[in-house]
């Protein structure tokens, strides 16, 4: 089963940059649709971004587009998230996925440990 680990966040002023990363173990993810997803206090996981098995295809949530970009590594074995001019509205917990193509779903019931994104004002 594959696990996932997702590092790269920290504390940023607003307008900063992050870059997130989500490395597999276990089993590879080179042939799974893959996403990011973040969590406020108290809510359920929200889809961010995610990217298509082949590196080819790319969603974004509305809120992120034009500020995040999601990549994967040519080995597909590590994906990133790009997150420029972040807001403090930003702030959350971020996990990373296998993403339900076009749905925007999380398909792997068991989650990593997250990492944390703080945006200062």
């Amino acid at each position: 089963q594959v696990q996932l680990v997702e590092s790269g966040g920290g504390l940023v002023q607003a307008g900063g940059s992050l870059r997130l990363s989500c490395v597999a173990s276990g089993r590879t993810i080179s042939d799974y649709d893959m996403g990011w997803f973040r969590q406020f206090p108290g809510t359920r996981h929200e889809f961010v971004a995610a990217i298509s098995w082949s590196g080819d295809y790319k969603g974004y949530a509305d809120s992120v587009e034009d500020r995040f970009t999601i990549s994967r590594d040519v080995a597909k074995t590590t994906m990133y998230l790009q997150m420029d001019n972040l807001k403090p509205e930003d702030t959350a917990k971020y996990y990373c996925n296998r993403v339900r193509w076009g749905a925007w779903e999380p398909l792997l019931e068991t989650w990593g440990q997250g990492t944390q994104v703080t945006v200062s004002s």
